[in-house]
């Protein structure tokens, strides 16, 4: 077996089913989770029919390059969503089975794991598939805590020369999971210029661009080339999905455009690894990509969610509105005097409310944690379910405060 996956950490779900294990919630409420990320708007109506209508597309094998209807949607909505030149389908954009495995294959590809010392640099907080996929190919994460005084964005200035030095391959997320945070044209300024001093690869995870609580929409990273005036994308790839955008998180459905040198070694890859997407999931696919009307009534409705759970929240716990995605990411380690693991495990058993631990999303570096003491609230149900959950977790904080 590859000594590698020896590596691998349990994923934060696993720890969550731990530290449940042996727990009977209060049987007085009805179960409702705010653990995983996983969109429960309904689908529109005309995706679905666009799947049903293209079912004949599974009698064929599909091009891991994808069709030129896709890609050719794909970039038009680059250009219309950032306002960039169209990028050229054939060579700057290639659809993928959602963000993750592409994420996790696109290290693969990028990470040279016989130069020595070779390191992937992400965000603390972040989403395991960034670590996952470093180990296996051959390298180090190399962790950049978040800093809430940047509005929970890493802090990259803090990084040692002969760190970058050793990086071959950034992620960054941006809105980022858990925290919402979105990178600003500085930081991009300040990462394209590393990147061009150290030559390492950019990904840029932008799979909850579509969910955001501000009049502009969250600048992306080929946009950020663009305003910077840099041409060709180099040393950046950009990855989205329909996932959270178009309530399809089935369809396993995004895409990965920027350096088309990069694009045509990473094509290679996925035609060994078997990354072609169905052609009936195509279909869907070019019709959401298409339309903008059910995105705006989805992030209607994700504004109108928050705009009253997280006042609720905030009477009792340390949270605020965060810049994009649908997450909340509430300090509940003052609480009297309890972490973030217990604090779940006791909002579980006491009012059938599931929330995911924030050390569970971190790791330690620099001699911290920056996810302990925090909890993480994927509000991704209708309005009334969030609220009762709310609800609940403010009746059980204040039993908290309470010393109870």
């Amino acid at each position: 077996m590859n000594p590698l996956l020896d590596q691998l950490q349990p994923y934060p779900f696993e720890k969550l089913k731990k530290l449940f294990a042996g727990v009977t919630p209060d049987p007085a409420y009805r179960p409702i989770s705010l653990g995983i990320g996983e969109p429960k708007h309904p689908t529109p109506s005309f995706i679905q029919k666009a799947l049903a209508d293209n079912l004949a597309g599974l009698a064929t094998y599909p091009a891991t390059l994808g069709s030129e209807a896709l890609r050719g949607a794909i970039a038009d909505w680059l250009e219309r969503r950032y306002g960039i030149a169209r990028p050229d389908p054939a060579t700057e954009v290639l659809p993928v089975n959602g963000s993750r495995e592409a994420l996790f294959s696109l290290t693969q590809t990028v990470v040279d794991p016989t130069r020595p010392g070779a390191l992937v640099m992400c965000p603390n907080p972040f989403y395991q598939i960034y670590e996952g996929a470093a180990y296996l190919a051959g390298a180090q994460p190399y962790f950049v805590n978040s800093d809430p005084a940047r509005n929970f964005a890493p802090d990259f200035s803090q990084v040692p020369e002969e760190v970058w030095s050793r990086v071959q391959l950034l992620f960054v997320c941006s809105p980022g999971n858990p925290t919402g945070a979105v990178l600003s044209l500085e930081d991009w300024k300040e990462l394209f210029a590393l990147s061009d001093r150290y030559g390492f690869v950019i990904a840029s995870d932008e799979c909850y661009s579509e969910i955001y609580f501000k009049k502009e929409a969250p600048l992306g990273g080929m946009e950020a080339a663009h305003k910077l005036g840099r041409t060709g994308y180099p040393r950046l790839i950009s990855f989205s999905s329909l996932s959270k955008r178009s309530n399809v998180p089935g369809m396993r459905s995004g895409f990965v455009a920027g350096d088309a040198a990069i694009l045509k070694k990473f094509l290679l890859y996925r035609t060994y690894h078997g990354g072609a997407m169905s052609p009936s999931i195509q279909a869907a696919s070019v019709a959401a990509w298409q339309d903008e009307t059910h995105v705006q009534d989805n992030i209607a409705k994700y504004v109108a969610k928050f705009s009253q759970v997280t006042p609720l929240l905030q009477e009792v716990l340390d949270v605020a509105l965060p810049d994009a995605s649908f997450y909340l990411w509430a300090h509940v380690g003052k609480l009297a005097g309890i972490g973030d693991e217990e604090f779940a495990r006791r909002l579980y058993a006491e009012y059938n409310v599931t929330v995911l631990p924030g050390s569970y999303l971190a790791r330690e570096a620099h001699g911290i944690n920056p996810g302990a003491g925090r909890i993480r609230m994927a509000l991704v149900a209708e309005v009334d379910e969030c609220l009762e959950a709310a609800q609940r977790i403010v009746a059980f904080a204040r039993k908290l405060a309470a010393g109870k």
